[in-house]
This record gives structure tokens, C-alpha cells and sequence, in this order.
């Protein structure tokens, strides 16, 4: 490789450095004022910096906020993907039940509906776990089901993930999983200029994408920050409905006496129960419990009979 190319490679790599580790905010002006600096140093031409310039404004334009219908058909991907792993428990009384209890929490929340509305969908699964998937798909497994003794505690389970879709975690992390397809063909495309074909190619590796995010969500779950912004906002969602935030808390405890260490469900994908009650109790102390009604309690033992 001679001086000048590798100098140019050399360029490219550090824009990938840069960009993978800057915010999608400053992005654009960051690598326009690299582009800048290096065709001032005779690291690369002016149409070189051209296309630069033209591609980090594309690419920027494909990461503004995805409209609703795009979080939908992105959602439903991901969901597709974790169908492909568990099948659905088929038991209509429990599936109704679930969604109803849902759809009230949902109406609660910040994000009272999505594009394509809620879905609520148990998984034949021992594991423990849950998945909130973008556009309002929620699935539960069986083996966090029983976890919940009471209403109150399915609602909290349920709330939980309806406030990772409140806060969109999920496009949050599909879309760091895009930046780094994107800028990584940046780099393999190095001193090319961009037409409309580079373009579109390199949309499509946005695409092929999805079922790498979900293997990523699903074995490395949400931030710890992530996770204790959705407690929060399921504490919030429980008290406009009526239900015991305490709820929360009780099937946290009763989980981590069931969860296998070394496990591949809720164990690997989120912050130890013991940590996530402690934050927990931080904004529901005050709160008093509520008197669950004999009903509600009935209602739960009826639908989830056979969990």
C-alpha cells in the first residue's frame, strides 16, 4: 500500500472512531469539519470531500426520529424474530386477559397508543423473562408469569414494558446497531464517492440488521439505566390505574428467589432484583399499599389457571 492511500485509509478510520462515538447530534458537523480539515491537508481531493460531505448528510437524515409507522413494521421484525425462538402459549382465556389488563395500563402511560395499537403475547417459556419489542409488541413468558401472585403483580410486570415502549429503548438500541452497519460500510467503501446505488446499499444493511438487535435484546436486555427508567415509569403507571406499586417490588422478590444463576432469562438481561428494589423503594416509600379487592384477586387466579 503506497503513503498516499495509506494515509487516506488511515482517515477513514479515524471518521469511523469519531463517529461511532459521538452522539447522531453532532455527527454531521464533526465529520463535515474532518472532511474539511483533511482537504486542506492534501489528505484527500475536493471531490473526495464532497462526497463525504454529501453521504454524512444522508446518512444523518436516516437517523432523525422514525415515524410511527416506521417504529410499527421495525417492531413487527423484531417480533417476527422472537416468535422464531418461543411459540406463543396458546390459551385464549389467558391471551384475553393479558390484553385487556394491557390495553388499560397502556391508556395510562405516556404513549396511550401506537400506530398499530398494543399487542400482549404470553410465551410457552419456563425462562424468566419479558420483551418489549418497538411499536407496542410485549411478550411475557409463563415461567415470569408465575413470579406474580397477584394482579397488581402482572400489572407491574406488564407496566414495566409498556414503559420501555413509552421511552422507545428499543429504536434506541436498533438504532446504535444501524450507526455502526452504516459507518462501518463508510469505512470499507473509503475513497469512493457515494451515488445512489452506495446509498442504497447501504440501507439495505440497516435491514439485515434486525435479527442481529434482537439477538442483542434479547441476550443482553436494556441498560441499567434503561431498566430503572422503566420501574420508574411503571411505579407512575401503576398509581394512575389504582394498582399497589409495591407490586413491583413483592414479584421482584419472589423472581429472585426463583432465578437460576448462570441462567439465559431475566438473570443475564437485567439488573439484579436486589438493585432494581432498592432504586424502587427510592420513589414508592410514601406511596400506601392498596387494599387489593377479592375480585381482582379472583379474576387473576381464573385467567392464568393453567400458567
Amino acid at each position: 500500500m503506497n503513503t498516499a492511500k495509506y494515509i487516506r485509509l488511515s482517515f477513514y478510520l479515524l471518521l469511523l472512531a469519531v463517529m461511532v462515538f459521538t452522539s447522531c447530534q453532532t455527527m454531521e458537523s464533526v465529520i463535515t469539519t474532518a472532511a474539511t480539515v483533511a482537504e486542506s491537508q492534501k489528505m484527500i481531493d475536493p471531490s473526495q470531500a464532497g462526497a463525504i460531505r454529501k453521504h454524512t448528510s444522508d446518512v444523518s437524515r436516516s437517523f432523525e426520529d422514525f415515524t410511527p409507522e416506521q417504529e410499527y413494521y421495525i417492531g413487527r421484525s423484531v417480533a417476527a424474530v422472537v416468535l422464531s425462538r418461543y411459540s406463543p402459549y396458546m390459551d385464549k382465556k389467558a391471551d384475553d386477559y393479558l390484553n385487556i389488563l394491557g390495553q388499560t395500563l397502556a391508556l395510562a402511560s405516556d404513549v396511550p397508543e401506537t400506530f398499530g395499537g398494543y399487542h400482549f403475547l404470553i410465551l410457552n417459556s419456563d425462562e424468566i423473562n419479558a420483551f418489549a419489542a418497538p411499536g407496542g409488541f410485549i411478550f411475557i413468558t409463563r415461567g415470569l408469569l408465575r413470579c406474580c401472585r397477584t394482579e397488581d403483580a402482572v400489572a407491574a410486570v406488564l407496566a414495566h414494558e409498556i414503559g420501555h415502549i413509552q421511552h422507545k429503548d428499543g429504536l434506541q438500541a436498533i438504532r446504535k446497531a444501524r450507526i455502526a452497519q452504516a459507518f462501518t460500510s463508510l469505512a470499507l467503501e473509503g475513497a469512493k464517492t457515494f451515488g445512489r446505488q452506495e446509498l442504497a446499499q447501504l440501507t439495505e444493511t440497516f435491514e439485515g440488521a434486525i435479527s442481529d438487535i434482537t439477538t442483542t435484546l434479547i441476550n443482553n436486555g436494556y441498560s441499567r439505566s434503561l431498566e430503572y427508567q422503566a420501574d420508574k415509569t411503571a411505579v407512575m403507571i401503576l398509581k394512575r390505574v389504582g394498582y399497589d406499586p409495591h407490586a413491583l417490588t413483592e414479584m421482584l422478590a419472589v423472581m429472585e428467589k426463583r432465578l437460576k444463576s448462570g441462567g439465559l432469562d431475566f438473570a443475564r438481561t437485567h439488573p439484579s432484583p436486589a438493585s432494581r428494589i432498592t432504586e424502587i423503594k427510592m420513589y414508592i416509600d410514601k406511596s400506601s399499599p392498596v387494599l387489593i379487592p377479592e375480585a381482582r384477586q379472583a379474576r387473576v387466579l381464573r385467567a392464568l389457571e393453567n400458567i
